[in-house]
């Protein structure tokens, strides 16, 4: 809550006007990520008069310090919500950085893309405090998404596949 909501929207205050609609999702008990997302659509709505977003809420996949076995529960529990979401949002692309949120809406967008329904773009960001090792979301979608980008050279030497751009937060 807060920090990776900070870096997906230094991300997003580099994208045209031509990334719209925006579509958020966030975990539903998750209200600080809210205002700085209205915060910054109000602002960018001062350059891009056309701007368009959404703020969709699933239920939060994993908590901190959840245990391994009751987050396998509450992140299918959380894929019961995005899947229908993911379906009718229908996404081109999905940018996400880390919070447990985003793995599964990108699971259920693989599972569209696979279903021949559509194909979904998956851009994972891992946050800049990942100096050494990924997060278990970047752990997990390592291997799914289709842009893996990591800011500090000791992850792009560990994972091979992944993209090393600097700091771009």
């Amino acid at each position: 809550t807060g920090g990776h909501t900070t870096e997906i929207l230094r991300l997003l205050s580099c994208l045209s006007e031509s990334y719209s609609p925006r579509h958020y999702i966030l975990a539903d008990s998750d209200s600080m990520s809210e205002v700085k997302i209205r915060s910054f659509e109000q602002k960018r709505s001062e350059t891009f008069s056309s701007s368009q977003f959404t703020l969709h809420r699933i239920p939060r996949s994993r908590e901190v310090r959840q245990s391994w076995t009751s987050s396998v529960v509450t992140t299918l529990y959380s894929m019961l919500y995005s899947l229908p979401l993911t379906y009718k949002l229908k996404p081109d692309l999905i940018l996400c950085n880390g919070p447990g949120t985003c793995v599964p809406v990108c699971i259920s967008a693989l599972l569209l893309g696979l279903l021949g329904i559509k194909r979904t773009i998956i851009v994972y960001v891992e946050s800049i405090c990942r100096v050494e090792t990924l997060s278990l979301s970047g752990k997990i979608l390592y291997y799914f998404s289709d842009y893996f980008i990591v800011q500090w050279p000791d992850l792009k030497e560990k994972y091979p596949k992944s993209v090393y751009l600097g700091r771009i937060v």
